[in-house]
This record gives C-alpha cells, sequence and structure tokens, in this order.
C-alpha cells in the first residue's frame, strides 16, 4: 500500500494540489490544452486572462487573482481596466468581444442563473465564433477549477518582494 504524505497548509487546510499531485498534473494539462484551444480560436492573452481574473474575483481566490494579474500586466493589460473589471458593465473601456467573453465567462461560474445564461449566450453569439465559444467556456471551466483548489486549499499570496 503507497504511503500517503499530508501537505498541510496554514489553518490545517489541506493543499490539494501537493497532496494529490496526480490529479493536479491532470488539471495542469486541462489547462494547457485549453489554452492552446484558446490561442487557436484567436482570443489573444489579455482576454483570456480578463476571463481568469473576472472568474477568480467572483469566487474570491486571491491566489488565482495575484498570479493572473500579473499576467495580465506582463501581456499588456492596463491598470485603468484591470480596475474597473468587476464594474465592466457600467464602462465603455471593454471591447464587444471582451464584454461578450465576461458575460460568458460569469454565466459558466453561475450556470444556476438561467435568464443570465441565456443572456449571455445570446451576446456571445452575436460577436464570437463557435470555436470563440467554446474556447471561452473552456477557459472559465478551468480556472473556476483552480480557483476551487486555491481557495480550499487556503493557498497563501506572499508580498511581491518574498516571491
Amino acid at each position: 500500500m503507497a504511503e500517503t504524505v499530508t501537505t498541510v497548509a496554514t489553518g490545517g487546510r489541506v493543499y490539494v494540489d501537493k497532496q494529490s499531485p496526480d490529479a493536479y498534473r491532470a488539471l495542469t494539462a486541462t489547462a494547457e490544452a485549453v489554452r492552446a484551444v484558446a490561442a487557436q480560436a484567436g482570443l489573444d492573452r489579455i482576454l483570456v486572462e480578463l476571463v481568469n481574473i473576472r472568474v477568480s474575483q467572483l469566487n474570491a481566490c486571491a491566489f488565482c487573482l495575484d498570479l493572473h494579474t500579473r499576467a495580465a500586466l506582463r501581456a499588456g493589460e492596463t491598470t485603468q481596466r484591470l480596475g474597473v473589471l468587476p464594474a465592466w458593465r457600467d464602462t465603455e473601456l471593454f471591447t464587444p468581444r471582451e464584454r461578450a467573453a465576461l458575460a460568458l465567462a460569469e454565466a459558466t461560474t453561475h450556470p444556476a442563473d438561467a435568464q443570465a445564461q441565456s443572456t449571455a449566450y445570446t451576446l456571445a453569439r452575436s460577436v464570437l465564433s463557435d470555436d470563440e465559444i467554446s474556447a471561452v467556456i473552456w477557459v472559465a471551466i478551468t480556472i473556476n477549477a483552480f480557483n476551487r483548489v486555491s481557495v480550499l486549499s487556503k493557498h497563501p499570496v506572499r508580498p511581491a518582494a518574498a516571491r
């Protein structure tokens, strides 16, 4: 019988990614496949990171917010747009494609809201191709999974100087 080594976070939480590394590697492989699908569909890195950040905001995942905010900035996103992302509907700073992707990502994160899901899908169909719609949904599904891993494990966000 294989010995299980428990890796515990501060506060007694199990780091599920460390505790079950094969499952985490499979999730990471899925994320790599989704990045390739998004690129093939023509989604630029900034749009993908906006989806990652918005979903992470909805899930209150500090670890993923830190990670993907830094990635968005490296990709050329502005601090202004990142600052207003929670209120994206109330600004003209986002393109129709970005707005459709954000609505679809929110509907993927909260699938029980059938009206919002229907509205988001209608908007997405008006400005995104089938490949883009599929890619956005897969990006949202994947970041939702990583959010659950980080939130339930209580992954810490370290100060930038400590990285």
